[in-house]
């Protein structure tokens, strides 16, 4: 199967993470980055969060009480590509539970801040998370790394 070189991989990351011009794509312009940067929103799982029939934010989207999507804006305070990765330049923190225990093996992200919007890029935790009463979970700076591979 084809693959995408870095060096595009890399564009296409910084398009869609730091709302940077991807250049060379078509005209001389490339495809041009977003006049607002706006947000990813970056959603907790119990679960495979993709399937054969949906890919939603909210499948098996953690529901802890307290837990909302955090917002992080799509620039490069937030982001950083290099290498063909995107890092998070900065902790990601979701609000504190107050209830559990409810394990977390999956990661999300997509553009919508509640409900049932499209699920754009995932990922299995590396260690899944148990969260109980108290828990606060947190991707700290660089652990959130995505790559197009």
């Amino acid at each position: 199967m084809p693959g995408a070189t870095n060096f595009f991989e890399i564009d296409i990351l910084d398009l869609l993470f730091t709302n940077v011009d991807c250049p060379n794509v078509g005209d001389g312009t490339g495809l041009i980055k977003s006049t607002g940067e706006g947000n990813w929103h970056i959603s907790l799982h119990t679960g495979n969060v993709i399937s054969d029939t949906s890919t939603l934010q909210t499948d098996t989207e953690a529901a802890y009480t307290g837990y909302g999507r955090e917002a992080v804006p799509r620039n490069v305070s937030n982001w950083s590509v290099a290498t063909g990765t995107a890092d998070n330049d900065n902790a990601i923190t979701f609000t504190i539970s107050t209830s559990g225990p409810e394990t977390e093996t999956d990661v999300g992200l997509g553009f919508a801040a509640s409900g049932a919007g499209n699920l754009q890029i995932y990922s299995t935790l590396d260690a899944y998370l148990v969260v109980n009463s108290g828990v606060t979970p947190e991707f700290a700076a660089q652990a959130l790394a995505i790559s197009l591979d």
